[in-house]
């Protein structure tokens, strides 16, 4: 928030990355925790709720990344739009039509601005693109640039989300791309990237399955010792929930970003 309030005149091309990069944490974070919080207590009154997101950011393609984020809407309108406009069992003119449509309507779904619009229709084009010919041509690709390309398109998606001010989100948009600003890198941008480096990379791991593989592994090194795996899993889950009491403690008023969705 801090970041994206900024004057972009005074903003550094790093700066706006960082701003951007926190952004696409932070509403995965946000969502995906509240899904799992329901997930969660669903579970606990005999409710089972199916996963909504399934570590999107190792996506290697747009494709895929909406097979893995909010699967639920995704869902949903593949079966009440998508499919009931013919889906892809028909020619590519109305395939393309019906992608078009069904993308257009997830973004004003979003709200009543023309940057979720915008956002619907930049998606659309980059999974029409995939569906035609660009899936085919990534199979030559290495697993980095794929990764990388889609990070990069899904990055730049989440500052047109986050802008209901298209002429604040063009601005930002253009200090990203060294289009304006005060250079590459300023003393405020390497400031943040020291403060919060290590908060990066907790993220970072975090988005992937590495903390899930890492407890498996643990959880089989203790196999038969299971008064000790109790005991560790104790002690995790009451370091996680001091943590983040500490952290509302010391933080302002912050709901969850997709309430107003």
């Amino acid at each position: 928030d801090t970041i994206s309030v900024m004057d972009t005149r005074e903003m550094s091309v790093l700066m706006a990355w960082i701003g951007a990069v926190s952004f696409t944490f932070q509403i995965y974070f946000d969502f995906s925790g509240y899904s799992d919080m329901a997930i969660g207590l669903g579970n606990m009154f005999g409710f089972r709720f199916l996963e909504n997101f399934n570590y999107p950011y190792v996506s290697k393609s747009v494709t895929e990344f909406w097979r893995r984020w909010h699967i639920s809407l995704g869902s949903w309108f593949r079966e009440y739009v998508y499919i009931p406009l013919g889906g892809n069992r028909c020619n590519v003119a109305r395939q393309v039509r019906n992608l078009a449509l069904t993308w257009c309507l997830t973004g004003i779904w979003h709200g009543a601005s023309w940057n979720f619009l915008l956002w619907g229709v930049y998606y659309g084009f980059f999974i029409i693109i995939e569906k035609m010919f660009l899936l085919k041509w990534m199979e030559k690709w290495t697993v980095f640039f794929r990764h990388l390309y889609t990070l990069f398109i899904v990055v730049v998606g989440w500052v047109i989300f986050a802008f209901d001010n298209m002429e604040k989100g063009a601005e930002y948009l253009k200090v990203m791309f060294c289009m304006g600003g005060k250079g590459l890198v300023d003393d405020n941008a390497m400031y943040y990237l020291i403060m919060y480096g290590m908060t990066f990379i907790i993220l970072i791991a975090s988005s992937t399955e590495l903390p899930k593989k890492l407890a498996k592994h643990v959880l089989a090194i203790l196999k038969g010792r299971e008064m000790v795996k109790w005991i560790l899993e104790i002690l995790c889950l009451c370091l996680v929930v001091l943590a983040s009491v500490a952290y509302l403690v010391n933080s302002s008023y912050n709901p969850f970003l997709y309430f107003r969705f």
